[in-house]
């Protein structure tokens, strides 16, 4: 398996990682695991529509770079093959930890930017049924702030926003039949992007 360096709850990805991140089955599976906290191949290969052997492979490829863990708790028997997600969040890279392959990191963030717009295209075609009144459940937000900081101070905010989902996470009851999933992007950019 690949060791990704840890700093906390965040791990720095690997090119293993970036290459198993950058196909767009895979990261279908990822989203996947918010929805379920553990999954099979055949989970997988129904949810997806994609057959159980191509699904189990493309588990193996996420497990031997380190995305997800398998989760023998869950299992049946000894060969039940059960996969959760792996914790924490995962950084391409940054000035103290460079990416370990520009090309692969630059894609990923390609395929990251590909699927917020993706998100937000859908939040705003469902955005008129709510403002209008015909839909009354919330499924997306939209939230703008500008704020002027240094550096260090902007650093610390994304910090404490990752803190504040993981405390949230944390105490979430995974019973309660009310939950469902919630893709959260935040954008922030200064004015010199």
């Amino acid at each position: 398996m690949a060791e990704a360096k840890k700093d906390d709850d965040q791990v720095w990805m690997t090119s293993a990682m970036l290459k198993a991140y950058a196909h767009p089955l895979r990261r279908r599976m990822i989203r996947l695991f918010s929805r379920r906290e553990h999954l099979r191949a055949a989970d997988v290969a129904a949810d997806l529509d994609v057959p159980a052997n191509s699904a189990s492979f493309h588990l193996r490829v996420l497990a031997d770079a380190g995305l997800i863990e398998e989760a023998p708790e869950h299992a049946r028997d000894r060969r039940d093959r059960v996969w959760k997600s792996r914790r924490g969040s995962f950084n391409v890279g940054d000035p103290e930890h460079p990416v370990p392959d520009e090309a692969l990191g630059t894609a990923m963030v390609r395929s990251v930017a590909d699927d917020h717009q993706d998100m937000l295209s859908r939040v705003i075609a469902w955005t008129p049924e709510y403002l209008s009144g015909r839909a009354t459940e919330m499924h997306a937000a939209f939230s703008q702030r500008i704020v002027r900081l240094t550096e260090a101070e902007f650093e610390a905010v994304m910090d404490r926003v990752q803190e504040v989902i993981t405390e949230a996470v944390d105490a979430h009851d995974k019973d309660d039949p009310a939950g469902r999933p919630w893709q959260i992007d935040v954008l922030a950019a200064d004015d010199t992007i």
